[in-house]
């Protein structure tokens, strides 16, 4: 008979937008007890607590000994302080994306984890996304990948720039399909309608031939979510919105040959995969909770340290480049790389 898993108790610092989307998801699952909502502004944590017949809090000090996990969804300057001190206190935390500020703060984090056996995960929730699941999957020698993350302007996260906000999604997706190190890195940007940049295209040039896009805007005023790759066998493209993808491969190749001219047809077919649709917020809140519950069954202490670090070495790399005007550079040798290979 199998052992019924362990009741966790949860909460959630900051009830803003995304705070609000995490206290859902908890008190939708079935072995999770959403004890706590925590807000600086009072009134608005005790409104989301309210909606989910739970307590609110001004300080996430407040959770420690109340709860086992906690999602952190406060502005970025306050991630570290917020998740140490929890972490420390034993609580294993889901961060928000970007993780912190700066590669130190980061490393930090992973270091007060392993010390205090707690779990630290940063929410990259694309890689909960179902489409994305199934593209590892057939993704094997990727040519060129082009990346589209584009929308309009959302007052709520000016402090963040556009590679924070939403390029670094694409940036950690295409690290983990590429089995490579960037060999060089272009990035060019500009603010549209905030003090810091609100679009932005990078292109990175991969040791094993790779060529990849990635463009990220605010100022667009259709939404587009778009992933295509090329390699020898097919053409590939995903939408996020949709949690969609097709395949493009080739069927026939043709030629006609007379006395005036060489005549060349192609004709190719669409394939398209079967994808779970599952909410992907969902699914990554749902894998914290797992591994917590594995880590107190025993389990080994599951980090995923090299990813989130690379993935934010990156993004950082990149603010850097478009701030100081450097619109090409060899990748930094320094800075951290981690591909499947390693």
């Amino acid at each position: 008979m199998m052992a019924t898993p362990e009741r966790l108790r949860a909460g959630v610092v900051g009830a803003g937008h995304m705070g609000t989307y995490h206290a859902l998801v908890y008190a939708e699952l079935w072995e999770v007890d959403l004890v706590g909502v925590v807000d600086i502004d009072e009134g608005r944590a005790a409104a989301v607590a309210g909606h989910y017949g739970t307590r609110a809090f001004g300080d996430h000090r407040d959770l420690i000994g109340r709860v086992d996990v906690a999602s952190i969804a406060v502005p970025t300057e306050q991630h570290f302080h917020v998740a140490r001190d929890l972490l420390e206190a034993g609580v294993s935390v889901l961060v928000e994306k970007p993780m912190t500020p700066t590669l130190e703060e980061a490393r930090e984090l992973y270091a007060v984890a392993r010390r205090a056996g707690t779990i630290v995960q940063v929410g990259h929730v694309e890689r909960f996304n179902g489409a994305v699941q199934e593209l590892r999957k057939i993704v094997s020698r990727p040519i060129l990948v082009e990346s589209r993350r584009l929308g309009p302007f959302v007052p709520r996260v000016q402090k963040d720039s556009v590679v924070m906000d939403l390029m670094i999604h694409d940036i950690d997706i295409v690290a983990a399909l590429v089995d490579s190190r960037p060999r060089r890195l272009a990035a060019l940007g500009s603010a549209v309608h905030s003090d810091v940049t609100d679009v932005a295209s990078v292109q990175l040039w991969f040791e094993s031939g790779t060529i990849a896009t990635i463009t990220a805007s605010r100022a667009t005023e259709q939404k587009i979510r778009t992933l295509a790759i090329t390699q020898p066998d097919a053409y590939i493209v995903l939408d996020y919105s949709e949690q969609d993808i097709q395949i493009h491969r080739r069927a026939a190749q043709e030629y006609t040959v007379n006395r005036e001219s060489i005549r060349y047809r192609t004709a190719s077919f669409i394939e398209r995969l079967f994808v779970s649709k599952d909410n992907p917020l969902k699914l990554e809140i749902r894998n914290l909770v797992e591994t917590v519950q594995r880590l107190r069954r025993g389990g080994p202490l599951e980090l995923s340290e090299s990813e989130d670090v690379r993935s934010l070495a990156m993004a950082l790399e990149i603010e850097r480049m478009v701030r100081d005007g450097i619109a090409e550079q060899p990748w930094p040798r320094e800075l951290p790389w981690s591909a499947r290979s390693d």
